[in-house]
């Protein structure tokens, strides 16, 4: 099973590309990592789309190459995910902002978007953050009216640390039953009140094998870029949330009105549910440090979305 050979810690996915015959990209991967920690299964996911967006869906294994290091590996795994279940880790900001002009609203809205969504086998739990703290609300279920009710019931309230809460995140999805993993984050931003630099938080995420959703909460009008005398502090950072979705492979998406929260839902679930899955069990042979992975596809260019590496010992490498 899938959720068998699931890494505790794994690969970055990275920003898009586009691939075309005999190309090989590579991804580049922010921060650095430290420790050496090596996984025990190597997963590599990844979505590939046409020119328009639209995920191709009869990719064959003769079609990709993986490559470590610009080398050839040998897999053991290649699986097509469509309309597999998900477990979803929901990760809600409840700091006081949260509370000013409907974004706590527009949270909750999104949760019943993503349960109307669902598909048979999909789990989720919820997480709230507020004031440095992270409370597990709800652990992993099936029961739609328990998420739902857990969200009615948060009161916003003190500051905020969401890299704080990130960070401890990814080990909690592995609670999940499902192989395809992922984490919704609801937050207006303001971040506030965390130890964790943005440069630590990079360095964590390109450990973590978790893609990360954010869907940013603004208020109606708000400015992109802080009016004079206001600092970033006291507005939605679009561009840390941003920076978070693409050193984790998720999605962003800005929100100004609770109508748009559904297309929101509906592209995390598209994403999610068009990945294709490689994998391979490293030798452990060799030092352990971050190796890049690179794809390498027939046929004509596309865009494609991969893991920018993991971290462990020499992969089983074609003729090695």
């Amino acid at each position: 099973m899938l959720s068998q050979r699931l890494p505790l810690l794994s690969m970055l996915l990275g920003p898009a590309l586009t691939l075309g015959a005999g190309v090989s990209a590579q991804v580049s991967t922010a921060g650095k990592t430290t420790g050496s920690v090596s996984v025990g299964y190597v997963m590599v996911p990844f979505v590939l789309t046409d020119l328009k967006g639209k995920p191709v869906p009869d990719l064959k294994e003769k079609d990709v190459t993986l490559l470590v290091d610009g080398q050839p590996v040998l897999t053991d795994l290649f699986s097509k995910s469509d309309d597999a279940p998900v477990s979803f880790t929901i990760l809600l900001d409840a700091s006081g902002s949260m509370g000013l002009v409907g974004k706590m609203d527009g949270a909750r809205a999104a949760v019943r978007a993503l349960v109307q969504q669902k598909l048979p086998g999909d789990d989720f739990s919820l997480y709230v953050f507020s004031s440095g703290q992270v409370r597990e609300v709800v652990p992993f279920t099936h029961d739609a009216a328990v998420l739902l009710a857990a969200v009615d019931a948060v009161a916003p309230h003190g500051r905020t640390a969401f890299y704080d809460a990130l960070a401890r995140m990814p080990d909690r999805t592995l609670l999940g039953r499902n192989g395809s993993r992922a984490i919704v984050l609801l937050t207006d931003g303001i971040d506030n009140a965390s130890t964790l630099t943005r440069d630590d938080l990079a360095a964590l995420l390109e450990g973590v094998d978790v893609p990360v959703y954010p869907i940013g909460l603004r208020s109606p009008g708000a400015p992109l870029v802080p009016p004079p005398g206001v600092t970033p502090e006291a507005m939605l950072n679009v561009e840390i949330l941003a920076h978070v979705a693409r050193l984790s492979g998720g999605l962003f998406s800005l929100v100004d009105e609770p109508a748009q929260l559904p297309a929101a839902i509906t592209r995390i679930e598209k994403d999610l549910r068009s990945q294709y899955l490689l994998g391979f069990t490293p030798t452990g042979a060799g030092p352990v440090r971050f190796r890049r992975i690179t794809l390498r596809l027939s046929g004509s260019a596309r865009p494609v979305r991969v893991r920018a590496g993991y971290r462990g010992t020499l992969p089983p490498f074609k003729g090695g």
